[in-house]
């Protein structure tokens, strides 16, 4: 959520943001909205202070005028009445204006709150402006001395490859055909080492989060209240992405959300909390089942690991303080733990700087990670796929726009408080990762071998082969 006040006072950057963004929003009803709720609420503490006052003045002179009544006769009676009347009557008056009040107020603020919920995130200044995902800039690549995806697969490696598709078919990895008959379209089953091969790159990139840079290990919900999906900005925006469990249709107290991302739980932890700065920066991974609706993506990917309703994720959070500095240098670092797996994997990269039209109606700014994947592209000249980089990962910077939302706060050393920064950045998303690793590392005779930090996970093992005894 951005701070109206910003809006307020410069309207023009949230403006322009939401055009960059491509978003629709009423800015002049938002707008007309919030000077009638301010409006509202000054007459609201304006009676409010009015019936305080009163209370504290109008007891003792109904009690004094109480008091006198008793030794009162004829006309001085009749007029002492009359004004106890009058004093009587002036709270119940109050009472009602401030009720009137309160109901204009409930009548403005969800049209209110609404239209404030779905502005935009302006990108940061030095963002570069786009339409859409053609605008991304090519940051940097990298890639194993003995596989550069300028050159054909087979001039790297000597032979034409398979497509993971088949490798997972021949390998006895996956069971798509079983996966669609129980979950229908962009379900699968991981099977032998298929399943082997997608706990060990989970629990690797884990490990390397924890052990190696600190973060802390954390289990949180993937199914969640509409609040969470809210404050974390998935809602408005992407609701038609999430599967909605509707428990208040058949009796429960509220509906549930199932998430696509690990960061709903890790950011929703903390909500509506005032942390202290000496907490900060909080540093949290988890790894959790995901799922998306891919609403809109028909016919898109629609074979195959990677465009897919559910997969494990391991996520990276981080909340800092308000400050862009630490803020963008905590972007980098992330980025950087990243760059450490995807290279100690000898996956071939790039990074790519997302345009305005591309970052997504809650980040500032985001850096997307894709891996070569020589099984996807247009068909050469030998028949072979091409290749290209496929996306694996996206790193985010949010400013303060979803620990606003969420409400989540810290105080300074010297007692003021202010919304924190978040971050956030997939380690590894599997089993989509699964793609360039068998890929890249497919041998001419038909097995995989297996990237030397997963052995360990593997039972040892330096390749996969087709197995002796497949599923029937």
């Amino acid at each position: 959520m951005i701070d109206i006040r910003q809006l307020r006072e410069n309207p023009e950057r949230f403006r322009q943001g939401a055009r960059d963004k491509n978003a629709a929003v009423d800015f002049d009803r938002l707008l007309a909205l919030d000077t009638e709720r301010r409006d509202i609420l000054q007459k609201l503490e304006s009676k409010r202070a009015e019936q305080n006052k009163l209370s504290k003045e109008i007891g003792p002179q109904i009690g004094k005028l109480k008091g006198q009544l008793k030794g009162m006769e004829g006309a001085a009676r009749t007029t002492a009445e009359a004004q106890l009347l009058e004093l009587e009557a002036k709270p119940t008056a109050l009472k009602g204006e401030v009720a009137l009040l309160e109901d204009a107020l409930r009548l403005v603020e969800p049209h209110w709150n609404d239209l404030l919920l779905r502005v935009p995130q302006p990108p940061a200044a030095d963002i570069p402006r786009g339409a859409d995902a053609s605008g991304n800039v090519e940051l940097r690549t990298w890639h194993p001395a003995d596989f550069n995806p300028a050159k054909s697969f087979a001039a790297n490696k000597g032979f034409a490859p398979k497509t993971h598709l088949e490798l997972v078919r021949d390998l006895g990895l996956a069971d798509f055909e079983r996966g669609v008959k129980m979950g229908g379209t962009r379900h699968y089953v991981l099977t032998g080492m298929g399943m082997r091969l997608h706990q060990a790159v989970l629990r690797y990139a884990f490990d390397h989060m924890v052990e190696k840079h600190g973060f802390t290990a954390m289990g949180v919900p993937v199914i969640v209240r509409e609040e969470c999906m809210q404050g974390t900005g998935f809602f408005p925006f992407g609701r038609e992405q999430a599967y909605h469990v509707e428990e208040s249709a058949r009796g429960g107290g509220h509906d549930l959300f199932l998430t696509g991302t690990g960061e709903v739980g890790l950011m929703g932890i903390h909500a509506d909390e005032i942390l202290p700065e000496s907490a900060l920066p909080l540093t949290y991974t988890t790894v959790s089942t995901c799922f998306r609706r891919e609403a809109g993506a028909a016919g898109k990917d629609t074979a195959g690991l990677y465009r897919i309703h559910q997969f494990d994720k391991v996520e990276q959070v981080v909340v800092c303080r308000a400050d862009e500095a630490e803020s963008r240098a905590w972007h980098t670092k992330m980025l950087g733990f990243v760059e450490e797996i995807l290279q100690s994997l000898d996956l071939p990269y790039r990074l790519l700087q997302c345009c305005t039209g591309d970052l997504g109606m809650k980040n500032e700014d985001m850096v997307d990670v894709e891996c070569w994947m020589p099984g996807r592209g247009d068909a050469g000249s030998d028949g072979s796929p091409t290749g290209e980089y496929g996306e694996t990962h996206s790193a985010s910077r949010l400013g303060d726009y979803q620990c606003r939302r969420l409400n989540l706060r810290y105080k300074d050393a010297e007692g003021r408080t202010h919304h924190a920064y978040a971050l956030n950045n997939t380690v590894i998303a599997s089993p989509r990762v699964l793609i360039p690793l068998l890929e890249i590392h497919q041998n001419a005779d038909g097995t995989v071998t297996i990237p030397e930090p997963l052995r360990v996970h593997m039972g040892g093992r330096t390749r996969i082969e087709a197995p002796v005894k497949r599923m029937p």
